[in-house]
């Protein structure tokens, strides 16, 4: 069929575009999903073809040949809390990140809150197909579920405490330094009355409360308290309050998250414990809400966004046959009102 022909006819399938153009298939997919390397002339040449003949790439049918689905899910496993909700301020940050950075790759993002029900959860959601990829938000408490996945089902990352010894790739902060940086700034401030409140069934969390005890003097390790609460902002109000009203009065706490943090703040406030006078405080996440908190938290940071972005790179590597490895992030302290 000659141009004029097909001129007349109109452009009807990524075949005909690529043979008006006069180059091959995988050129013109390239020049109309932006992925790939092609000489920029090139692209622009196609894309007006494209435009003149009022031609869009079907991507559904074009996954459909390549046998991909178009889409990376983001779990998000609730075992150890499972009132914790996506709008956690933790949650919707990265949830945002991961949309941007998986949209500048030409990905749909299906997000699925997982409360665990036996230990094959992980395994059907693998078998259902309805993506090519999954980024895990945190462990939970589901190491050893993720971990017996991973080893049949390559394409995934996920973000969460470092371990070794697993199966799976991880993206996520050093959280036994960043405990660390929460124990030594705590001592620096005079306390020594001390305690740690969070949930250490969560891989993260037990790894910060590691660290957090590792970088105290003996005698203190031993006194500190162990708070076990709830992350959502209710649940950990609670558990706060009625260890302060049962007369405990720590001069010095490090919260798992922001938000527990928060609410440590709010309970010790009605309890007539001033913060920072009375007692410091140390978050973990640096949230924008921790900015904005009465007083503002001294937290510890951890780079959501790049976290975010290296997930997304990882994994489109990885289902493009690449080896990936682990990556943990520095934590930073940032010193703020609380402390």
């Amino acid at each position: 069929m000659t141009s004029t022909s097909r001129d007349r006819q109109g452009i009807r399938s990524i075949a005909d575009l690529a043979e008006l153009a006069g180059v091959s298939i995988s050129t013109v997919s390239r020049a109309l999903t932006g992925k790939g390397t092609l000489n920029s002339g090139t692209r622009e040449r196609i894309r007006a073809l494209a435009a003149a003949h009022d031609f869009t790439l079907n991507v559904a049918a074009q996954n459909l040949r390549l046998g991909r689905t178009g889409a990376i899910a983001v779990v998000l496993p609730m075992g150890h809390d499972r009132g914790q909700q996506l709008s956690d301020p933790f949650f919707t940050a990265m949830l945002g990140h991961l949309a941007d950075a998986l949209s500048d790759r030409e990905y749909d993002l299906l997000l699925s809150r997982v409360v665990p029900q036996g230990e094959d959860w992980m395994d059907k959601f693998i078998r259902s197909g309805r993506s090519d990829g999954v980024i895990v938000i945190g462990q939970s408490d589901q190491h050893h579920v993720l971990d017996r996945a991973a080893t049949e089902y390559e394409p995934m990352v996920v973000w969460g405490a470092h371990d070794p010894a697993s199966h799976y790739t991880t993206v996520g902060t050093d959280n036994v330094a960043g405990g660390a940086l929460a124990a030594k700034h705590l001592l620096a401030k005079g306390r020594t009355r001390l305690a740690f409140f969070g949930n250490v069934e969560a891989a993260e969390f037990a790894a910060r409360h590691a660290g957090f005890l590792g970088a105290l003097p003996a005698d203190l390790r031993e006194q500190a308290d162990l708070v076990t609460i709830g992350l959502t902002p209710d649940a950990s109000y609670r558990a706060a309050l009625a260890f302060f009203k049962a007369g405990n009065r720590p001069d010095g706490v490090f919260a798992a998250s922001d938000i527990v943090a928060m609410s440590v703040i709010t309970a010790a406030t009605e309890c007539g414990i001033a913060v920072p006078s009375q007692m410091s405080l140390v978050g973990f996440d640096d949230i924008l809400l921790a900015r904005l908190a009465t007083p503002p938290l001294t937290t510890i940071r951890q780079d959501i966004e790049g976290g975010a972005k290296l997930l997304v790179d990882l994994l489109s590597r990885r289902i493009n046959g690449a080896e990936i490895a682990s990556v943990q992030f520095t934590p930073t302290l940032v010193e703020r009102g609380s402390s």
